[in-house]
């Protein structure tokens, strides 16, 4: 049996196989020994993460190991939705391409189909300018991990303007599906704008899909992670 670190390993590899994140992005655990810090890799390409380059970071940001190696800079997008969000248990952030334009479009994300019923209760954008001014695009701080948690409130994932994505969920096998089948509904969407007009699923089908889909995670889990192991 596999334990917690050993698939937050695994869970990487799943996420650059499947094109959701590249050099950049990262995935984190709340961590199930302590509720107050996150288990995610130190700053590296999500595909060539082992499990020695695992390291435990706190709600402030912190890493918790006086000699811990260099985190990613943007740690504070799992720190503060930790902080306010006791449900949750995992957290992806990624540039996924097909997401993107929806961030900047004005043009809402909107399930297209079952497998995305997740994200029926909306997609909020989160634009960086409103809460600093021109930057980066970076979230390199407790103040704007905080807006963006704050931007977030309970729905399962955000667009970032010009920037990417971030997906939230109550397991790490949850989470995972989010952000392949955000990706994977993000092209279809695009694909399906240029056809023409959408129907897409009403706010009670993408309920009761999600509702089935939450009691499936660990069937496309069980594939992805053979896949990569």
């Amino acid at each position: 049996m596999t334990t917690a670190r050993d698939d937050l390993v695994i869970a990487n590899h799943i996420l650059a196989k499947h094109g959701v994140v590249d050099g950049f992005g990262h995935v984190s655990i709340r961590d199930p020994d302590h509720a107050g810090r996150f288990i995610i890799a130190r700053s590296m390409a999500p595909a060539l993460v082992s499990i020695d380059d695992l390291m435990e970071i706190d709600l402030d940001g912190n890493p918790v190991a006086p000699d811990a190696p260099r985190a990613y800079l943007e740690r504070f997008i799992h720190s503060e939705i930790y902080r306010v969000r006791p449900d949750i248990l995992a957290v992806i952030h990624h540039h996924s391409p097909s997401v993107i334009p929806f961030g900047v479009t004005g043009v809402p994300l909107r399930p297209i189909y079952h497998m995305s019923g997740f994200l029926g209760a909306g997609v909020p954008v989160f634009d960086i300018r409103c809460d600093a001014g021109e930057t980066d695009m970076l979230i390199r701080s407790p103040a704007l991990g905080c807006a963006h948690a704050a931007c977030l409130g309970q729905a399962a994932a955000t667009l970032m303007r010009g920037h990417g994505a971030t997906v939230v969920g109550t397991s790490l096998q949850q989470v995972v599906y989010r952000a392949i089948y955000m990706e994977m509904n993000a092209r279809l969407q695009g694909d399906a704008l240029r056809l023409g007009p959408v129907q897409y699923l009403t706010e009670t089908e993408a309920r009761l899909a999600a509702e089935t889909n939450d009691g499936q995670v660990q069937r496309p889990w069980e594939l992805w992670a053979r896949e990569v192991t």
